[in-house]
């Protein structure tokens, strides 16, 4: 239990906590990928950054809506892991200078985030049915359906050009 959250005792808490991790993360995503956009070379790359941008503003709306939705307030929980993810990240761009390089290391990146964001959603899918809260699942199940749109995405830019120009 972290300082300053409730004791997680029943599903329904975790359920809460997990959505205040995501929702967390997904400010993260934001606040961080005007940085990723800036950098990418690839014009596919990033216009499909800045296309994902309004998908994870559209997204947090929903997680919002999920939050009132299920009668809690909308707050985030500070997400380690997420917070790793963009640290790392950051390294490795600050690390590298050829821009062909850069682009894959942005694809690498943002794919760890993606598949964060597919094990959230997908769990916070399966908690909210558990929990009889089919009404939220639904609205998940969109966010969930981004992210793996835009996982899939970073890999049909990767494996067509972007790699093969950074080798």
């Amino acid at each position: 239990m972290g300082l300053f959250s409730k004791p997680i005792k029943t599903l329904d808490d975790l359920f809460v906590h997990t959505l205040q991790d995501i929702y967390y993360a997904e400010q993260q995503i934001a606040k961080n990928l005007p940085t990723m956009i800036s950098k990418a070379g690839d014009a596919q790359l990033k216009q499909g950054l800045e296309q994902h941008l309004t998908e994870t503003q559209n997204q947090i709306k929903r997680l919002e809506q999920v939050f009132q939705m299920h009668g809690q307030e909308v707050k985030g929980a500070t997400c380690a892991a997420m917070d790793g993810i963009i640290s790392e990240a950051k390294d490795i761009l600050g690390d590298v200078s050829d821009q062909d390089v850069i682009d894959a290391a942005i694809i690498s990146s943002a794919q760890a985030v993606e598949h964060y964001e597919i094990t959230r959603y997908g769990t916070l899918i399966a908690f909210a049915k558990q929990l009889g809260r089919h009404d939220c699942a639904s609205v998940l199940q969109q966010n969930l359906d981004e992210e793996y749109a835009a996982d899939k995405k970073l890999t049909a830019v990767a494996e067509s050009r972007v790699n093969r120009k950074a080798a």
